[in-house]
Parts: structure tokens; sequence; C-alpha cells
């Protein structure tokens, strides 16, 4: 059996939860890991960030568990625990010794099913203000901090899910009510709404038994349809020049491309990484090491559900125009759609994704959450084979094809300056 070819188990509970169970017994530990397909996509402007409060509140107690007891029981049963948001979905994750596995089914189906009564305005009030200073601490006193925001905001179009930041805007956030938050949990957190995946050193029966008591009676609400994901390119080249309280000016160049999975995602992603995936990468060996116009280069693909970009970001050298740092980035573009790349080039960058692949199956967190993001995206958890043929297919001609794509669409620049420059 291929190493990328995983077993697993996905049924249907009547309420429309979906569980995927995958057994590996070969270390005592059980992973549960369950996601809610909302992220700030499925918000509406006016109300950014309520999924990723809702991170936070997931956090605050539920009917039958006191605040802050989520961490205690997890941790004094010797696991860890956390939770994350994006644009395209809500995760809550726990890990621990399998013999204790029931504890986080009780917790997630607790805060899933009788949340609501322990909502309180001191609670919402509490999460608010620690939201609220995260974005002060991450976004607008952060150095170059602002910088996602203002691409998201303007690269799509007016109104689309990506064109806000996940984390919301700060007068969206303070505006927020107790009904807002309500409304919200009952539209999204629904069972109907949810993938819950049980992996790891499990009886299958037994974890099932105790789905089904746990989550079984929770009742489902009606969700929203989700956005429109409408293809979009820009119809010219958009410039932004930001000044902030940094040093060094930086330049991000984004460009509009495909959805998660889509045909040529695979391809972006092994431009990036041949354009700055390592010190010998194009990017990295002229403008850092050979040139040193750049303190830092870095290339990648963003793709979601909704929409995607691929976006080269640069920070100035002392004394070096972000112009300068443009041009060279622009002629290795150019050397890439005429020349192509090297047999080396790809052959490093397919070796080095298939070991970072392989390193992160090691991880039962890890194949809990990939099982669950393939269901999500593909619906089908067991994706890890065909998505690692998506890199190992990808010839030299398909590398200069997506440069040369790359070069004829139109883009936004962002410049970020020094304040008194």
């Amino acid at each position: 059996m291929s190493l990328f070819n995983l077993t697993y188990k996905k049924i249907k509970l009547k309420n429309g939860l979906e569980v995927i169970f995958y057994k590996d017994s070969s270390l005592p530990i059980a992973a549960v890991n369950i996601w809610y397909k909302v992220g700030s996509a499925n918000e509406r402007k006016g109300k950014t960030g309520l999924a990723h409060l809702f991170e936070h509140m997931m956090f605050q107690g539920s009917e039958n568990v006191p605040k802050e007891m989520h961490f205690k029981y997890i941790q004094e049963a010797g696991g860890i625990l956390n939770g994350s948001t994006s644009f395209d979905r809500t995760n809550y994750y726990e890990k621990l010794p399998s013999n204790a596995i029931e504890i986080p089914l009780w917790l997630e189906s607790d805060r899933m099913g009788f949340l609501l009564n322990a909502l309180d305005e001191e609670k919402l009030e509490n999460q608010k203000s620690v939201v609220i200073n995260e974005r002060l601490e991450r976004y607008d006193n952060q150095p170059y901090g602002l910088a996602w925001e203002i691409i998201v905001k303007n690269l799509f179009p007016e109104n689309h899910p990506y064109s806000w930041p996940t984390i919301g805007f700060k007068e969206d956030i303070e505006s927020f009510t107790l009904e807002d938050v309500k409304n919200f949990f009952k539209s999204f957190y629904s069972p109907s709404n949810a993938t819950l995946v049980v992996a790891g050193d499990i009886n299958e029966t037994e974890a099932l038994n105790l789905i089904e008591k746990y989550f079984g009676e929770i009742p489902s609400y009606e969700t929203p349809d989700p956005p429109a994901a409408v293809d979009f390119q820009l119809s010219e080249n958009i410039f932004i020049e930001h000044m902030d309280n940094v040093q060094l000016p930086r330049l991000y160049l984004a460009f509009p491309t495909v959805k998660s999975y889509e045909p040529k995602d695979a391809e972006f992603e092994i431009l990036s990484d041949i354009l700055s995936g390592s010190k010998n990468s194009r990017l990295n060996k002229r403008l850092v090491f050979d040139e040193q116009i750049a303190q830092d280069v870095s290339a990648f693909q963003f793709s979601g559900k909704y929409g995607g970009m691929f976006m080269i970001i640069s920070t100035a050298k002392p004394g070096v125009e972000i112009s300068e740092l443009k041009k060279k980035i622009f002629e290795e573009l150019y050397s890439i759609s005429l020349n192509g790349v090297s047999d080396k080039e790809l052959i490093k960058t397919r070796n080095g994704i298939k070991s970072n692949f392989i390193a992160s199956m090691q991880n039962l967190d890890n194949i809990a959450d990939h099982l669950n993001h393939y269901n999500f995206y593909l619906n089908e958890p067991n994706s890890f084979e065909w998505d690692i043929n998506r890199y190992m297919s990808v010839e030299k001609e398909n590398i200069k094809d997506i440069c040369n794509e790359l070069l004829n669409k139109n883009y936004l620049e962002l410049n970020i300056i020094p304040k008194g420059i």
C-alpha cells in the first residue's frame, strides 16, 4: 500500500454531522479535529471578524463547561489543544492519550450544542477587547502589519468574500452585539455544517458510540448559502503607497490566480519555490546574496475556496529603491518565461515538496487536519496521493507557461515606505 493512501471510514449522523475515523495504533494517542464550514468569507461587510471572534468565544465555556476549563480538562489529561480561523473554515483540535478520548468529544459537543445559554454580555465584551488588542498587536501596530489587509481590500472586487481580513475591521468588532453573535452561531455552528475527525489509537465502535451519545441529539440549524465565488481579473495595474513606522521600504506584488486545487494551482506553488524556496532559489540568490539589494524575498501561492493570488514580497536594503527590486524580480520572471527552468530546479522543488509532505504525515495532528482539509475542499478525505501527484506531474514546460501567464496579468503593487522619507 502506498504511504500516501490512507484507509478511513466516513459516516453521517442523523443530524447531518459528518464523522471521519482513521485508525493508527502505532502510538497510544488520539486526535480530535473538527472543521466548521465557516470562515471570514461567510461574513458580510459591516460585520467582519465574527468567525475569528468565535474562535475565542468557543473557549469561554459552555453550559456544562466553566470558562477556561476546556484548556484545563485537556491539559490535565496530558493533551494539547487549540483553534484557528481562515477565510474558509474554523478549526478546533485536541491531541491526548487515547484512553482519554471521551474528554474532547464531550467538550466539543458541549460547545456545539450548548454554547448559547452560556453566552453573556460580559464574555462578549471581554473577548471583543481581546480581539481588538490582538488586532492592534498583529496588524495596526506591527511593522508592515496592514499590508495583507490593504492587498485583499484592493485586489479582490468589492464584496468579494476575501476582500476583508479574517480578524475583521476594528469598528466592526466594536459594534458586535450579543444578538449578532447568537445569530452567527445559529447560522453556522450546526452539526450539519461540521466534520469531525477522530484519528489514532481508537476503537471505532466505541468512538462512534461516544459520538452518538454526545453529538447525536444536537439539532441542526439551516445554514445560509455559501458566498458566490466569481472569477475575476484586474482591468489595470493597481499601485498603492502606504507610509508606515518601518525602517526599510518593502515591495508587495499580488497577481490574481486560481482557487484551491484548480488546474495550475500546483504549478504556481512550484514556481514560488523555484523563485524563493531556498538560499539558492532564483530571487534569493540574486537579490539577497549576489547583488545584496534586498534584506529578504519570498513568493507564495495563496489559494482558497473562493479565489487565489500569487504574491512576491521583498524588503529593500538601506539606500535601495523599491523600483530596483521590482525591476530585478520581473527580469527573473521574464527569464523563466523565455528560457524555462532547469531539470535540477524542478527536481529539487519536487523532492522538497515530497519530503515535507512525508514529514507532515509523521504527525497525527497533521493527518487528522489533512483528512478534514481534503474532505472540505475535495469531498474525499483520502486525497493524499492525488495531491502529491499534482506536483510530481508538473513539467518544465508547465512552469514556463505559468510564468508567461503571470506576466500577461494585471497586478497590484503595494509599496510600504518609512514615514519621513
